[in-house]
């Protein structure tokens, strides 16, 4: 298993590409099995995440073919089984995706309740209740869900809370359910968005993405389409913030300045200079130490809860007194608990951290606990007096592309050695 070393100190200057939103492209892929014909997804980020839904498209029997550009050719009419595993769907609670799409395509679906990141309870009773108000018949058995339906059918569906996931399999659902399905107190995010533009691309008809009301008319069938994934908007605002951090100057290509304005304003209010275009973002925070800043997780378009571990690490090195306030997830701030043995002063009450900035950092071993939490703890190292170790890297490479490489690209003392 490998780790990061980073010598830190570094003012990180110059440009990095941001790649496509792993957030987008497995619903996606999941997507995939509601075609008839081929589907060519383009702009996939190379991450573990995506290789682990080609795995598992791949036991169902999905003909899937990558080429040397990442572009991902999906042929569901193959497919043999409509069962996903436990030994896969563990390591990845996007997993869960497929239901939606197998019970609407193939009338069954037996999925492994989920795994993945260990920052909280992610229920997917909201997925398992909707499906059962469109007529599916669902049991829980054995750790599985096991639905079936002849053909789903239109329904009011009210969702208890908000959830990307949710909305995302129940949108793919009904594409190709009998009659309206309406999704009220639907996700907002950007990735709903793309998914809803990538299955109306193959001839569905949605309405209101983008919004917490999501209309659906059913269709017999969908085709086949090349679809390139919308870049990721986490990715992006992480190097911004590696960015600030350093006390450096970054401009991010490749980018949607758009869904990064809750991130832009915080950067701001730690003092940076921001600044965008069409397709990049740029980051200055020369000559300056930053500024704490109180931060507040909320579904988009407010504060994404994908961020919160990027400034939770630029408060420990910023001037002032910070707050985090976690409201989406009730298990993610062991990354603190990690910074801590950085010489980072935070204390933590309930779902909130108070976070006292101190001028540097001392390198430290530390472990990656999860997805976030990891890119938190390299934005940390990045400032830390000395070598930090950063172990279980393997969450790191679930969400972020060559991370190291593009670092290094940057001015950034980082490698990866085996462990």
């Amino acid at each position: 298993m490998d780790k990061l070393h980073i010598t830190g100190g570094i003012a990180l200057e110059g440009e990095v590409r941001i790649s496509g939103a792993k957030n987008a492209t497995l619903p996606i892929l999941a997507g995939a099995l509601l075609a008839q014909g081929p589907v060519t997804i383009g702009n996939v980020p190379h991450l573990r995440d995506v290789t682990t839904t080609i795995e598992l498209l791949g036991r169902m029997g999905v003909t899937v073919t990558v080429d040397e550009r990442m572009h991902i050719e999906v042929d569901s009419g193959t497919i043999r089984e409509y069962f996903a595993p436990y030994d896969l769907v563990k390591t990845m609670r996007a997993s869960i995706l497929v239901l939606g799409p197998l019970l609407a395509r193939f009338g069954r679906a037996d999925v492994s309740l989920p795994g993945g990141c260990a920052i909280g309870a992610r229920p997917v009773n909201i997925h398992v209740a909707g499906l059962q108000a469109m007529g599916a018949d669902i049991r829980i058995e054995g750790g599985y869900i096991r639905a079936r339906a002849a053909r789903l059918k239109g329904a009011r569906l009210v969702l208890d809370t908000v959830t990307v996931t949710g909305t995302e399999n129940l949108m793919m659902a009904a594409v190709l359910a009998e009659g309206e399905t309406v999704i009220e107190n639907a996700a907002r995010e950007p990735e709903v968005i793309d998914l809803a533009n990538f299955l109306i691309a193959m001839g569905a008809r949605i309405a209101g993405a983008g919004t917490d009301r999501i209309a659906i008319e059913g269709v017999r069938e969908l085709h086949g389409v090349h679809y390139d994934v919308l870049p990721d908007r986490i990715e992006a605002g992480t190097y911004l913030v590696a960015g600030a951090i350093t006390a450096g100057h970054v401009r991010i290509k490749n980018a949607r300045p758009e869904h990064l304005d809750a991130v832009m304003v915080k950067l701001r209010e730690a003092g940076a200079t921001v600044d965008s275009g069409d397709n990049w973002v740029e980051v200055d925070m020369r000559g300056r130490r930053p500024r704490a800043v109180d931060v507040r997780t909320a579904p988009y378009p407010a504060f994404p809860t994908d961020m919160q571990a990027q400034f939770a690490a630029l408060d420990t090195v910023a001037d002032g007194v910070g707050t985090v306030v976690e409201t989406i997830f009730e298990n993610r701030f062991m990354h603190m608990l990690e910074m801590r043995r950085m010489g980072a002063e935070i204390r933590l009450e309930g779902n909130t951290a108070i976070i006292h900035g101190i001028k540097h950092l001392t390198a430290a071993p530390v472990m990656a606990t999860d997805l976030r939490a990891s890119a938190s703890l390299v934005l940390a190292g990045l400032v830390a007096e000395g070598r930090t170790e950063i172990e279980r890297i393997y969450h790191i490479d679930r969400g972020y592309e060559t991370i190291e490489e593009k670092l290094a690209q940057l001015g950034a003392r980082i490698k990866r050695v085996p462990n």
